[in-house]
């Protein structure tokens, strides 16, 4: 193949090319094993589809264990603002206060890992393409390891935040890689599972960090705040010589024209004992990739933003950016707002590690109590609503705040919201800005959903200090009420724009954008990407019809 933009079947390397070299012929057989291919995914239970590739559930479990440096990382430094050796170390003493990070500090440390990690994932969208991506993830590790040595060894806050920002682009690419990668490798019913959990390593990461806190925050000397950086070293030990083996996801090969080794990704994936025909499989990936073309779907970061990809990547991007206007930045891991309201320090950060379990109890209770039975649109609505009201309650209750049972009471509603949050918008949050895209643009529509996540976050880290900080406007429980008023803007937004994906293939995803289908009709809609007769039902436009018929 000359060019990512003009792939079809090559005569020499095509795997699924039939005995004569004949156009339409060859259209007939990559359509015909693409539908069995696809019905045989459509039928595959739950349990047997754990059976058949449980190699791909390996390699997405391990790929989405780097995201754990990155949940660490987050709660690290926001938990670090009311850690007292640390406060010492890189904080000012304020008379009557003790010693704090300024607010500008605390914005500008608590954010440098986001921007970092901005640019991080801007760069993964082009490095994915160029590379794949096991080789972006192997050396975003050893990137990453380098730059730990100026968090370890800060002799100041400027060092230190220096050293979280350029540690933040490897996050970014792990954050971005991950989701995109499950997404890739593995069947329609597996993959809302193992997209979220992308999430749950975001929050083992937190718990494992908050833990950490937890045991050495009675200790007196610097090793109390070096430690917990040291400890990042540990991923990249075992996850680098372990991503070596990975498989490379056949999507992005098939993309890039190398069909024969897509189908040994495949082979690697899928279990032997499972009967599955793996060009079944790699016709599927053919066959969507085909559509997109014909769509006009190119792989730049300018095409998300062309046609109904605008309308796509918008989707993703606020699925992703509702997990900071929910209110993320004071309700979860809130050991500052703990602090602020009177709690001790041993307290605060008691609350915080049961906030983490918490979190980590709701990720695994929404695979089992909500996915498999109610839909994407479904959970994310409720889910915000949910958060809206109880930020809602921690406001108001702030009018009587000097009463140690009241704030006792919103110290549990932000338990309890982080238990909603990762029941419902935690989770889809990462899974949705996967599935939206088209698989030609699926790493960069992640990478600009992310993208736009860590902008509002950047925001949103900037102003809550200033909001909570006692040198500043002080608001304490008050801060709820302005993010109980983002949870019901995003809300409404979600109401009206937000589709329903759960069960939807990805040339049918395609199909409903193209042909304009509003979000609230999305799980109602029927369609058929291989039936040309009920193509003509839904008068799909001519260049679509045109691709299918063919």
């Amino acid at each position: 193949m000359s060019s990512d933009d003009d792939i079809d079947a090559d005569t020499e390397t095509d795997p699924l090319l039939p005995d004569v070299l004949d156009a339409d012929l060859y259209n007939e057989h990559l359509n015909q094993n693409a539908e069995n291919g696809v019905e045989s995914e459509e039928t595959m239970p739950l349990w047997q589809a754990i059976k058949a590739y449980p190699m791909a559930i390996f390699w997405c479990l391990a790929v989405s264990m780097c995201v754990v440096m990155e949940g660490y990382d987050t709660v690290l430094v926001g938990n670090f603002f009311a850690y007292p050796t640390f406060a010492r170390k890189y904080g000012t003493y304020f008379p009557g206060v003790g010693y704090q990070l300024t607010a500008a500090w605390q914005a500008g440390l608590g954010n440098a890992s986001g921007i970092g990690a901005f640019f991080g994932v801007l760069a993964n969208g082009y490095l994915v393409n160029l590379f794949g991506h096991k080789p972006v993830l192997i050396g975003s590790l050893f990137v990453l390891s380098c730059f730990i040595f100026m968090t370890f060894f800060a002799p100041n806050i400027i060092v230190l935040c220096v050293g979280e920002l350029l540690c933040g682009p490897a996050m970014g690419v792990f954050a971005s890689t991950a989701p995109a990668y499950a997404s890739e490798v593995l069947p329609l019913s597996l993959r809302v599972y193992l997209t979220t959990y992308t999430n749950m390593c975001f929050i083992i990461g937190q718990l494992i960090a908050a833990g950490i806190l937890f045991g050495l925050v009675n200790l007196t000397t610097e090793w109390s705040y070096r430690i917990p950086f040291a400890l990042q070293w540990v991923w990249p030990a075992f996850l680098i010589p372990l991503l070596f083996f990975a498989p490379e996801s056949p999507w992005h090969l098939v993309r890039k024209g190398r069909l024969e080794e897509a189908e040994k990704s495949l082979l690697r994936l899928q279990s032997k004992s499972a009967g599955i025909d793996v060009k079944q499989t790699l016709a599927t990936i053919i066959h969507t990739n085909k559509l997109e073309q014909e769509l006009a779907i190119g792989t730049s970061y300018w095409d998300c933003f062309k046609g109904f990809e605008r309308r796509r990547t918008a989707i993703a991007c606020f699925a992703f950016a509702g997990q900071v206007l929910s209110g993320i930045n004071f309700a979860y891991n809130s050991t500052y707002f703990f602090q602020q309201i009177g709690l001790s320090t041993s307290e605060t950060y008691k609350l915080n590690i049961g906030g983490t379990a918490i979190a980590l109890l709701g990720t695994l209770l929404s695979w089992f109590l909500l996915l498999p039975y109610f839909g994407r649109r479904t959970i994310y609505l409720w889910g915000m609503a949910a958060l809206c009201v109880i930020l809602l309650l921690i406001g108001v209750l702030n009018i009587r705040s000097t009463s140690n049972g009241i704030a006792t009471t919103q110290a549990l509603l932000t338990l309890l919201w982080t238990f909603v949050y990762q029941l419902t918008v935690g989770q889809l949050g990462w899974a949705l800005p996967a599935e939206i895209g088209s698989t030609r643009l699926r790493q960069k529509t992640v990478c600009v959903s992310r993208n736009t996540y860590y902008i509002v976050s950047v925001m949103a880290g900037a102003l809550e200090p200033y909001f909570m900080n006692p040198t500043q406007l002080n608001l304490k429980g008050y801060t709820a009420l302005v993010w109980s008023a983002t949870s019901l803007l995003t809300l409404v937004w979600a109401y009206f724009s937000l589709p329903e994906t759960k069960g939807r293939r990805y040339e049918e995803i395609d199909i409903l954008f193209a042909n304009g289908v509003p979000a609230r009709k999305f799980e109602s809609f029927k369609v058929d990407a291989y039936s040309a007769e009920q193509l003509e039902d839904l008068e799909v436009r001519p260049l679509v019809k045109r691709t299918l018929e063919s």
